[in-house]
């Protein structure tokens, strides 16, 4: 049986409690999993500032070449889980038992962490605009005649993670080349990427005492957020609001992206259905990018049937089906549910896909449950027009363009296709949108050196005031 350890700065840790994970079909048991409690974390978190010591005495570009060694080990080596090794074919495996994901979404996945590792020169230099990377081991510099420097925020990143996509721990692993500490407590159902994130740094030459893995209860990922000097927080509205107010604390919650069009956009709709399509139902509808609802000025109803015609077709596969376009469901109470609380809402709308194919929305194929996609075409003020849910969902809205952006609400990701100058200078100072794509981009195109949600640099580093007429410094 694996059993995974907790990593008490980095040495394995086998506890007395400790969590099952099953796998989401068949019922048998996968991994045991060593639970830490409050105590034991807050004991460990003590040392923040020794870990952080740690990686104060490497520089940036050796961090960097670590990171994009780390890329080959991650995606191509046997890596330590516990007393096991684990060959990235069985990571895969693994996260498809325990999450219902396909193995296609999950190598997909996957690429995006290897992907973020290797071009880690990038990814810094987009996230802190800096023109040489030695500022950051300097802790100053200068630009254009102007003086900068900077400073960590606190001694580590605490982060507390999700279970839906291996491909969101893309959005934490640059902390190590910011010589920041990583404190993780992994998603309950996805114990097995940042685990290996982390053995993959290690073998690439980064000292294991500036990781800490604690999988634990709600108890003890609030103290891991408490106690840590900058966290990240990935959850669902309830967990969002629960910490909305603490400015150490960057929250990944539910996106609400959207597709926009207008005037060209709306009139031309047909050119863009692929893209709309794939914007909606990649990753099958997990990801906090995907888009959950379309914007029209025109052609709203038209836009909905098409995209319904497109979705009636989806059906459940096989998990090892490289055409497997939607995941299971690890609980099939949670599936149920999900679909309920639609139906529910539908006053006066219907579910599209549901009506062409003639099924139900929930569907059962070899023990597994499913929520098949759902469209629906409704006005703005609707119940379910701005709502997000695990699975390919989305409503179609068609408004007047002087009502846009107004009518969007929070937005994390928005892909306008218009060339109306007026709305576009509008989207261009709405505060409320995260990441804005002008032309037929895919909400989930995502460009790791400009993130869609907060940057990492300006997380976990502040800037100061600054002047030298030290001849040493300047």
């Amino acid at each position: 049986m694996i059993h995974i350890p907790i990593l008490r700065q980095g040495k394995p840790y086998k506890s007395i409690d400790v969590n099952k994970a099953f796998h989401y079909r068949t019922g048998e048991q996968l991994a045991e999993i060593s639970q830490a409690n409050i105590g034991l974390i807050r004991r460990d978190l003590l040392k923040q500032g020794e870990m952080h010591a740690i990686l104060q005495g490497f520089s940036t570009r050796e961090l960097i070449s670590m990171a994009k060694k780390a890329a080959k080990h991650f995606a191509e080596d046997e890596l330590p889980l516990g007393d096991s090794m684990q060959s990235p074919d069985d990571i895969v495996r693994q996260i498809t038992g325990t999450t219902g994901s396909p193995n296609v979404m999950v190598r997909r996945n996957m690429e995006k962490v290897r992907g973020v590792l290797d071009s880690m020169e990038t990814v810094l230099a987009g996230l802190t605009r800096l023109p040489d990377l030695d500022m950051l081991d300097r802790g100053y510099g200068d630009i254009g005649g102007r003086a900068l420097s900077f400073f960590p925020r606190g001694h580590s990143l605490g982060v507390i993670l999700p279970s839906n996509s291996p491909g969101v721990h893309s959005l934490w692993a640059p902390a190590i080349a910011f010589k920041t500490p990583l404190i993780l407590k992994p998603g309950g159902s996805e114990p097995w990427t940042p685990y290996r994130i982390a053995q993959a740094y290690i073998k690439a030459g980064v000292p294991p005492e500036v990781f800490g893995y604690y999988s634990t209860n709600h108890g003890g990922g609030g103290e891991i957020l408490r106690q840590t000097g900058r966290g990240m927080l990935f959850g669902d509205v309830g967990a969002a609001k629960a910490w909305a107010g603490d400015p150490r604390i960057e929250i990944h919650g539910p996106g609400y992206s959207k597709i926009v069009l207008s005037d060209e956009g709306a009139q031309n709709w047909e050119k863009y259905i692929d893209l709309i399509a794939d914007s909606i139902a990649q990753n099958s509808g997990r990801s906090c990018v995907n888009c959950s609802s379309v914007w029209t000025t025109a052609n709203g109803k038209e836009i909905a049937e098409a995209l319904a015609e497109r979705f009636a077709k989806i059906a459940p596969r096989a998990e090892d089906d490289p055409e497997a376009a939607v995941a299971p469901f690890a609980s099939p109470d949670i599936a149920r549910r999900i679909s309920a609380m639609i139906d529910a809402e539908m006053d006066g709308v219907e579910d599209l896909v549901e009506k062409k194919r003639g099924t139900p929305r929930v569907a059962e194929k070899d023990g597994c449950t499913y929520v098949l996609p759902a469209i629906v075409n409704c006005s703005k003020e609707h119940a379910l027009a701005n709502r997000e849910f695990l699975f390919p969902y989305a409503s179609v809205v068609q408004v007047d363009a002087s009502e846009l952006p107004d009518c969007l609400g929070p937005t994390l990701v928005c892909t306008a296709i218009t060339n109306d100058k007026a709305l576009q200078q509008r989207l261009l100072t709405n505060n409320h949108i995260g990441r804005l794509n002008f032309g037929p981009i895919s909400t989930m195109k995502i460009s790791w050196d400009q993130p869609h949600e907060g940057n990492l640099f300006d997380h976990l580093y502040a800037r100061r005031a600054f002047q030298s007429v030290l001849e040493t410094v300047a």
